[in-house]
């Protein structure tokens, strides 16, 4: 039985889920729960109706209606009442719809609304792809934007990147006087167990084990190969911020290729991933043979170097010739590593045919998140498995 619009003689719990489901259905007549709402539940339904919307005209209470214009101060607007109702993560995913279904990508040309954003990686890409056409007055701004979020992504993947890479350990190497952060602890108690003083419940080490590191004339180098067509913008991303932390890292020599028909190699800017990511065009064609063409003709040790392909594997240029470059440096000696994306959304649409003839060749290609980067460039480096995901 039900008062008005509001069912009564529920519980709290039985209300609630009347509430929720109503802000789910959008008050369509047909979504029978018979919930009105108020307050800020209106506000809240408000906001999603504009992007959710069915139709163009809002009908007070009942079709959930699209109300969001396509003009900057009324989308401003939206986006500050998004933020209010709701929590960043799901911020991020409303404006990447909004995007999307309502065509608003042109509005991030004008400063204000870059202003009134939620920055997430995504929003870095849509950017991006709209750099050739963003006037000056934006693109001071759009800088803004993009360091935020690269500094924030620095932050949480630098630190584990370098402690799992730093010094190209050479764990098979052990030395008997090692540098205090170089000690093999386990090595060295295992060592020393005979030296147990049971007085003092500890063991004196009287020798040393330690990690040696790579020699100067052993030094790792990295190339990595991106493609920069549309689909794979978050891996740009993601791509650049740990380019620019590699080439940090004196005991590795990085270098950064971004690519579409054509070939650019950015490595000179990797000391701002910002930069980098400016210089980058996304969209286009694919040409990952001429790409990976360019990459062999800088390699110079290839017993010492890993080459990692970002790329969703749809070849626009000659195929064999693609695998044959492949084959080739594998059987140079290089550590060859295809990544279908390095992003948190998994694997991207991607050419299977491509994917298993790498695997053919002892280059499986798997999705990588940017978690899990720095361990599979370990095992790269260390020329051990590389760890697989599950989905791989």
């Amino acid at each position: 039985m039900t008062t008005g619009s509001m069912p009564v003689d529920l519980d709290d719990p039985a209300r609630e889920r009347l509430r929720r489901w109503r802000l789910v259905l959008g008050g369509d007549q047909a979504d029978g729960t018979g919930c009105a709402l108020s307050g800020r539940d209106a506000a809240m339904d408000g906001t999603l109706a504009a992007l959710y919307g069915k139709g163009d005209k809002p009908q007070a209470g009942r079709d959930r209606s699209a109300g969001l214009g396509a003009s900057a101060p009324s989308v401003a607007r939206w986006l500050g009442d998004i933020r209010t109702y709701f929590p960043s993560s799901v911020v991020q995913v409303m404006q990447r719809d909004a995007i999307d279904r309502l065509g608003l990508a042109s509005l991030l040309l004008e400063p204000e609304m870059l202003e009134a954003v939620e920055a997430d990686v995504h929003l870095v890409g849509t950017l991006l792809s709209l750099n050739k056409a963003m006037p000056e007055t934006t693109k001071e701004t759009a800088r803004a934007v993009v360091r935020k979020v690269v500094e924030d992504l620095e932050k949480r993947l630098a630190n584990r990147t370098r402690a799992t890479l730093t010094g190209a350990l050479d764990r098979s190497a052990r030395i008997s006087r090692p540098r205090h952060h170089d000690i093999d602890w386990n090595r060295t108690i295992a060592a020393n167990l005979k030296h147990y003083l049971p007085e003092y419940r500890t063991v004196v080490p009287e020798r040393l084990v330690g990690y040696g590191r790579a020699a100067r004339s052993v030094k790792k180098e990295v190339v990595l190969c991106i493609d920069q067509s549309g689909s794979m913008a978050a891996s740009v991303v993601y791509a650049s911020v740990f380019g620019a932390v590699l080439a940090s890292m004196r005991s590795i020599s990085t270098r950064l290729v971004v690519f579409d028909t054509a070939v650019v190699d950015l490595t000179d800017q990797l000391d701002d991933p910002v930069d980098v990511l400016f210089g980058t065009q996304l969209g286009g064609g694919t040409d990952i043979n001429r790409a990976l063409a360019y990459c062999q003709s800088q390699i110079s040790r290839p017993a010492e170097t890993v080459v990692v392909l970002i790329s969703d594997l749809y070849e626009g240029g000659i195929r064999d010739e693609m695998l044959k470059r492949v084959a080739a440096m594998k059987a140079s000696g290089v550590q060859f590593v295809a990544l279908l994306a390095l992003s948190d959304e998994g694997a991207p649409a991607y050419d299977r045919e491509h994917a298993a003839a790498l695997a053919t060749l002892g280059a499986p290609a798997f999705a990588c998140t940017p978690d899990l980067f720095p361990e599979v460039m370990a095992a790269a480096l260390e020329k051990r498995p590389l760890p697989l995901p599950d989905t791989a």
